[in-house]
């Protein structure tokens, strides 16, 4: 296998979609991370001293997204839409976030099955301070896949 680029891509450079719809503007995006928790074991014939390991359950963190406020108030409603619902199906979503290269052009694929919003976090208002007001999601999910052919 070749590899052409030797530099990092750079993380400012990504997209959030959700239910395939492209979402733009997100300052941040965190959490992409999985892990796997080792159980340990011995055989009652084992005349070794130490346990064995082996793997347990797969856990994914929970996502956090960052954006300024606008008048798009769909990440609102669908947070609300979690306190409300009576089927999961009604607020369940699947997400991806994809990172680009610097000519716009997909480079890696993080795909995130059934989510929904856990946590809304309004902005930190503050007369002394020249920033933007922004506020988090918090998304639940139930796994992170990687599209082949998209890690380049």
């Amino acid at each position: 296998m070749v590899f052409s680029r030797k530099d990092p891509y750079a993380g400012y450079n990504f997209r959030v979609e959700i239910d395939s719809i492209i979402r733009a503007g997100f300052k941040s995006c965190s959490g992409l991370e999985t892990s796997q928790e080792a159980g340990t074991y011995r055989e009652g014939t084992d005349k070794s001293l130490g346990m064995r390991k082996i793997p347990g359950l797969l856990t994914s963190s929970n996502i956090t997204l960052g954006r300024g406020i606008t008048d798009d108030r769909e990440l609102w409603d669908w947070r609300n839409k979690v306190a409300t619902a009576q089927s999961p199906s009604a607020y369940r979503k699947n997400m991806s976030i994809v990172l680009l290269d610097d000519a716009g052009d997909e480079k890696v694929r993080w795909n995130l099955t059934n989510c929904w919003p856990t946590k809304w976090t309004g902005p930190t208002l503050d007369a002394t301070v020249d920033e933007f007001a922004i506020e988090t999601l918090e998304i639940a999910h139930e796994g992170i896949t990687v599209e082949n052919g998209k890690w380049k």
